[in-house]
């Protein structure tokens, strides 16, 4: 039986019909996140889609998922990192008050391996699809000796779209105002660098151990999935005035709630309102680090705030209850710097 000879660009490491096999595979996968205003199809040069209206405003996001990946490589586990960056974008944009419209990936590695992308994809698309948002197209680039061996990057880019009169930027943010918490389902896409020296290298643990406490496993918990605040969300702006929003990522509540607050408007979070979680108490326990830096590095349990006049607080807080969305009265809007100062009580 003749072999097909290889040819010299695979030899050099990249495998062009490995690839576009694997491409052809996703398709309809992709196909299932088409919603109305996708005019183009999977494979073109760009993907297209219909302007939402001229009373509309774009909001664009680009994001990654930090080295939450170099975990998801140690369990072996794929299908779920995608979820993360479709999530995460969401929620950058949802802060302004926009819904989703369409998404695009990048996936970068040092040799294509058809299965991981197809398990990256299945978590891309199932993302977009609970989200309302089309995959519309992206780029999967293979380039030996630039990503280490069985390990990958993994970018995206989201777009959505938003009313000219339903843009929330935080500038009607006052003293009095209350800060609602949402939890957050673990580390979401942030601290994993810190989180993977504490747990791995000080603690000694593998991904397959049960941490302390928990009854679950390290690679459980850390790979535990981006949550979405999207449909909580939505219908809070169905039915209170919402006065602005934060995405609690990397630099936690301390650096990610002022970027939204007026010169003269501070927030203040009671931090005994809530636990944090035995994830973070082991990580801060076992890396001995300081509660400051924690607040700073996690998200510490909260992973998205919303800021609400004091008269709209127990409407919003039984909305979000009723959306299972555990909400959490966290604090509130102060005269002063705009900074949060985290206190206890």
């Amino acid at each position: 039986m003749k072999t097909k000879k290889k040819s010299a660009y695979a030899a050099a490491g990249v495998d062009i019909d490995n690839k576009m096999r694997a491409l052809a595979t996703i398709k309809a996968m992709v196909r299932r996140t088409v919603i109305p205003g996708v005019l183009s199809e999977l494979g073109q040069f760009g993907g297209m889609f219909a302007s939402p209206g001229r009373d509309q405003v774009l909001v664009a996001s680009t994001d990654g998922v930090g080295t939450k990946l170099k975990v998801a490589a140690m369990a072996g586990r794929h299908d779920t990192i995608g979820e993360d960056l479709v999530n995460h974008c969401v929620n950058d944009i949802l802060v302004q008050g926009a819904t989703p419209l369409f998404f695009l990936d990048y996936i970068g590695s040092s040799k294509f391996l058809p299965e991981m992308f197809r398990d990256v994809i299945t978590g891309l698309c199932k993302a977009c699809r609970e989200n309302g948002c089309a995959l519309i197209g992206g780029e999967t680039a293979e380039m030996p000796g630039l990503y280490p061996p069985g390990e990958y990057d993994l970018v995206g880019t989201i777009v959505g779209a938003v009313a000219r009169k339903g843009i929330i930027a935080g500038r009607g943010i006052r003293p009095g105002d209350v800060v609602i918490g949402l939890p957050s389902s673990g580390l979401h896409t942030n601290g994993y660098s810190l989180a993977r020296r504490v747990i791995f290298e000080q603690a000694g643990l593998g991904v397959n151990a049960r941490l302390p406490g928990t009854g679950r496993t390290v690679a459980d918990l850390l790979l535990a999935v981006h949550r979405s605040y999207l449909k909580p969300i939505r219908k809070l702006l169905q039915t209170v005035p919402v006065q602005g929003m934060a995405h609690i990522t990397g630099g936690g509540l301390v650096d990610n709630v002022p970027r939204i607050l007026p010169d003269t408007v501070g927030i203040r979070v009671d931090t005994t309102v809530w636990k944090p979680g035995p994830l973070f108490d082991f990580i801060q326990a076992h890396g001995r680090v300081d509660a400051g830096e924690m607040y700073r590095v996690f998200n510490m349990g909260i992973g998205y705030v919303v800021i609400v006049r004091a008269r709209d607080a127990v409407r919003a807080f039984r909305c979000l209850k009723g959306m299972r969305a555990s909400p959490i009265i966290i604090g509130s809007a102060v005269r002063g710097k705009p900074e949060v100062v985290l206190t206890r009580g």
